[in-house]
């Protein structure tokens, strides 16, 4: 063993050749924004980051380990990501509550290692392709509809991110309070890497009813049963609603499936689930 560590300690590079690094994914959380429970911290983390190596594994044949940290310091957390990344190709976080999380994955984009919140990008790469199928159903232009995004935290910004760079012309982002951000694509795209500079969150422009009013599409990144059959009936025709928040999605699929040409939820005792475990395990692979 000796002779593999001279090799290394000579290229460091080789690293992922001879040892259990390349194919090796940390799964870290604070517990702060556990599944639809909220902050729950890190022991009650566990099994939901377990759960998520075990995807890991069954879909991508990729080793990973949960790590659930003691401590929701923002600072703490990305400098013990960055002193464990020796260990791993590549680090998944995991259930880390927002806004913190956007600065904790972008402090660690420098690490030499490839570093993805799922509930951000994972989920945001699964929505932009079930909307790009629903489209395709519809007959409609990505160009041309109107989207309401429901929901404005780590999934919800980072769709509306991934939606604003695939050509979305008009966009509305609501949050509890109503409407707070809206505008045509031009106008978002040219803060998108910022949509926290383009909401008015002190100053809402409406309700989420007002919103579906003509919308073609829904999707809701929220909270469940804010949505009835007749808030659906004010969007436009052939309108596409994604539901996904859990375990309750904002409008009951019994209720919504006569209202909707295209309904999905993130749940997989439903058709049609949207969920980031469709994503994150390829992704990570490649």
């Amino acid at each position: 063993v000796a002779e593999v560590c001279k090799e290394i300690a000579a290229n460091t590079n080789k690293v992922f050749e001879y040892t259990m690094k390349a194919n090796s994914v940390a799964v870290v959380t604070d517990g702060s924004a556990v599944l639809g429970l909220g902050n729950i911290g890190a022991e009650a983390s566990l099994p939901v980051m377990e759960g998520k190596c075990v995807l890991f594994k069954e879909l991508a044949n990729i080793d990973a380990f949960p790590i659930c940290l003691k401590t929701q310091d923002e600072d703490e957390i990305i400098n013990i990501v960055k002193n464990i990344a020796t260990v791993f190709g590549g680090i998944n976080l995991e259930d880390i509550s927002a806004p913190k999380c956007f600065k904790v994955e972008q402090e660690l984009q420098d690490i030499g290692i490839p570093v993805m919140h799922d509930d951000q990008h994972g989920t945001a790469v699964v929505i932009l392709a079930a909307l790009t199928n629903a489209l395709t159903v519809t007959r409609k232009r990505m160009e041309d509809i109107r989207v309401v995004v429901n929901g404005l935290g780590a999934a919800g910004t980072a769709c509306c991110r991934m939606l604003l760079a695939a050509g979305l012309s008009h966009l509305i982002g609501c949050e509890p309070r109503g409407i707070v951000l809206r505008g045509d694509g031009q106008q978002l795209r040219a803060c998108r890497t910022d949509l926290a500079a383009c909401m008015t969150k002190d100053r809402p422009q409406g309700t989420l009813r007002d919103a579906l009013k003509g919308a073609d599409v829904f999707i809701g990144l929220s909270v469940g049963n804010i949505v009835t059959a007749e808030d659906l009936d004010l969007m436009a025709a052939d309108r596409i609603v994604f539901a996904m928040a859990n375990p309750d999605p904002e409008v009951p699929p019994e209720l919504a499936a006569a209202h909707c040409r295209i309904f999905a939820t993130g749940r997989s005792d439903y058709p049609n689930q949207i969920n980031n475990a469709l994503a994150f395990p390829g992704i990570f692979r490649g």
